[in-house]
């Protein structure tokens, strides 16, 4: 299980990072989830002009807390980022093929990927005998081969038909374009407060986290993100990419 947390707008992508890290530790924690801890791994999306197709990222399989300020996430200056912080739900699971943001390169349009909750039956709507990485395979069911956007309908409909088993589709789905918030959970999940989301709006930006933040603003600023919903950031301003070529063979900062 994870914590995410999102921002558009005007902020210090150095106290987006803080709260992630006070997500990722426990500070925040006020769920009814067994997991307060995310220790393995944690990774980030941001806008950046001269990267390839306009989005920087990082991985690394540390905990947030031990390897933040060994990236370049807490100096950013950009107008969007994305950090996730990850708890592995199971074991095998753990390394660098598995540290969120997931990656879909080439064709029309890259996307990148992260998501919070375990979803071991989507495979079965791939035509695949077992599970090998729910969070891939969740990635590959639900942003469709050549999409260019998340039609929220569509959406909702694929998570509506994915067989019962699992807890949760929060995800941040990232492309040149604009960014989606998806926000649901299974109807028999066993922690429905855990996976809960919240949204801080101000007059200089939006931010949707996992948790509320005190950091980031008074408890009662903040409002329960609505269920069952896909919420579009698009960009707030244009950004032509430098390079435009496929994801697999751009830069990223990872520590392995």
């Amino acid at each position: 299980m994870c914590r995410l947390i999102v921002a558009s707008g005007d902020f210090r992508a150095a106290d987006i990072l803080a709260a992630a890290e006070a997500m990722s530790c426990g500070r925040t924690a006020d769920h009814d989830g067994p997991t307060d801890v995310h220790p393995n791994g944690w990774g980030a999306v941001w806008r950046q002009a001269d990267a390839p197709y306009g989005l920087g990222r990082h991985r690394d399989v540390r905990s947030l807390t031990e390897s933040l300020r060994e990236s370049p996430v807490p100096d950013l200056t950009t107008d969007f980022l994305a950090v996730h912080a990850r708890h592995a739900t199971l074991a095998k699971n753990h390394g660098p093929r598995f540290t969120h943001p997931l990656e879909r390169p080439g064709g029309a349009v890259p996307w990148l990927f992260m998501h919070n909750g375990f979803l071991p039956t989507v495979h079965r709507l791939l035509g695949m005998e077992s599970s090998e990485f729910d969070s891939r395979e969740y990635f590959d069911y639900i942003v469709p081969a050549g999409a260019r956007r998340l039609d929220e309908a569509e959406t909702l409909d694929r998570l509506n038909t994915i067989p019962r088993g699992g807890s949760s589709g929060n995800a941040i789905a990232v492309n040149p374009y604009s960014a989606y918030v998806i926000h649901w959970t299974s109807p028999d999940t066993v922690s429905p407060r855990y996976f809960g989301m919240f949204r801080l709006q101000t007059e200089r930006s939006l931010v949707i986290a996992s948790e509320v933040v005190p950091d980031l603003a008074p408890a009662d600023h903040w409002e329960p993100l609505k269920p069952d919903t896909v919420t579009e950031i698009p960009w707030t301003t244009g950004l032509t990419p430098r390079n435009r070529y496929d994801l697999e063979g751009a830069p990223t900062h990872v520590h392995d």
